[in-house]
């Protein structure tokens, strides 16, 4: 779960973190309030999911209250990169001397954790690394040895962040290792890290993602999911703890394991190409369970997407063997009942498989047809989808 920038900096000072303070307003009027509170210039920053907000006029300065409420009323609404700006961010305005990069974040291609730090703050950093990779420092941590102060302060040394602040940068990185570790998030980013006039070392930005998966060890987490913004389809499916991502896309996926799901949204995508351009519209995982209830639940979740027009069920059968997925989309079926309107392609392998296709076959749905092949469950699903666009 990525969270707004203010949500990561009330993360940040919960741990010791310097940050600036503020608050988040939804009207123009709120906007002012806090404005005229904290009693000084203020920014005004747009709290969407997604970069290049200052480039599309989501962060202005604001010299009082009164500016602030009209700075706000042109910020709220804004369309940031297909974001609509719902909530910004009213904090006060830091003059800046210098300002670096810093995060720490899931290495999973070596799996550890990585430092990544760099004196020059501030900019697109994937510009940075691709420009002067020199000037990015990728330093490895162990999981277990974490970062005590003296990785840190081996960190601040190869970003080449100045002597001066190298000691307050250093106890900033121990305090984001430990937000890092303590809140079980995946990526901890401060850009800018910013040094002030008087030499005081302050979070200007935060960008955090949280690992979902830790979310039974962080109840209050579940405060942090923006209701309006969030998904319905993914919010039902998450409600009723489905693995479920919505995606631009006509073919319904369900599949159990997810990387038996991530194969067959690669086949579904090769096999739209030649049928009207239709792709896969969504990752449904439905793990090892293939019961009546959780099939019911995964495809009462497809099927009320609107741009699904067909729905490809794909499962490779172990510990729950064949028979036991057919009896659930039978049963699953008779569940959903009338909601039940878009043609169904099941491929069915692996353990009791042919008990399984006989009990489709004897059930005889008329929704429902049982391809033997990965690929050509694939392709008919594609020109079922096709056939409804």
């Amino acid at each position: 779960m990525d969270l707004y920038e203010y949500q990561a900096k009330d993360l940040f000072a919960a741990h010791g973190v310097p940050v600036l303070p503020g608050d988040v307003a939804d009207t123009p009027e709120k906007a002012r309030a806090i404005a005229e509170e904290l009693g000084s210039t203020v920014v005004i920053k747009a709290q969407v999911k997604t970069g290049g907000r200052g480039k599309a006029g989501g962060v202005k300065l604001a010299d009082n209250a009164d500016d602030a409420q009209v700075k706000a009323e042109g910020i709220l609404g804004l369309d940031i990169k297909g974001h609509i700006t719902r909530k910004v961010l009213v904090t006060v305005a830091s003059d800046i001397a210098e300002e670096y990069y810093f995060s720490f974040l899931l290495d999973r291609a070596n799996r550890t954790f990585l430092a990544m730090a760099s004196a020059e703050g501030g900019m697109d950093i994937e510009q940075l690394a691709v420009e002067r990779p020199e000037a990015l420092a990728k330093i490895p941590v162990n999981a277990i040895e974490g970062v005590d102060l003296a990785k840190a302060q081996e960190i601040v040394a190869a970003a080449k962040i100045p002597a001066v602040v190298a000691d307050q940068a250093a106890d900033v990185i121990v305090k984001l290792w430990e937000a890092f570790v303590g809140e079980d998030a995946t990526l901890v980013e401060v850009n800018p890290l910013v040094r002030d006039p008087q030499d005081k070392i302050i979070a200007l930005d935060g960008k955090v993602t949280l690992d979902e998966n830790a979310g039974f060890r962080h109840p209050a987490h579940a405060d942090l999911v923006d209701q309006e913004a969030e998904d319905p389809l993914e919010a039902a499916a998450k409600a009723k703890d489905l693995n479920y991502v919505k995606l631009d896309g006509e073919v319904g996926i369900i599949g159990n394991g997810a990387g038996l799901v991530m194969s067959t949204l690669d086949v579904v995508a090769y096999a739209g190409e030649k049928h009207k351009g239709v792709k896969p519209a969504n990752f449904l995982d439905i793990g090892g369970g293939a019961s009546a209830e959780v099939m019911a639940n995964g495809l009462h979740i497809i099927l009320n997407d609107p741009a699904v027009k067909s729905v490809f069920v794909n499962v490779f059968g172990g510990i729950t063997a064949c028979d036991a997925v057919a009896n659930g989309i039978v049963a699953a079926l008779e569940i959903l009942g009338d909601e039940a309107t878009k043609p169904l392609v099941v491929r069915l392998d692996g353990n009791n498989v042919e008990e399984g296709r006989r009990i489709l076959a004897e059930a005889n749905h008329p929704l429902v047809t049982v391809v033997d092949t990965m690929d050509n469950a694939a392709d008919k699903a594609a020109e079922l989808a096709a056939a409804g666009v």
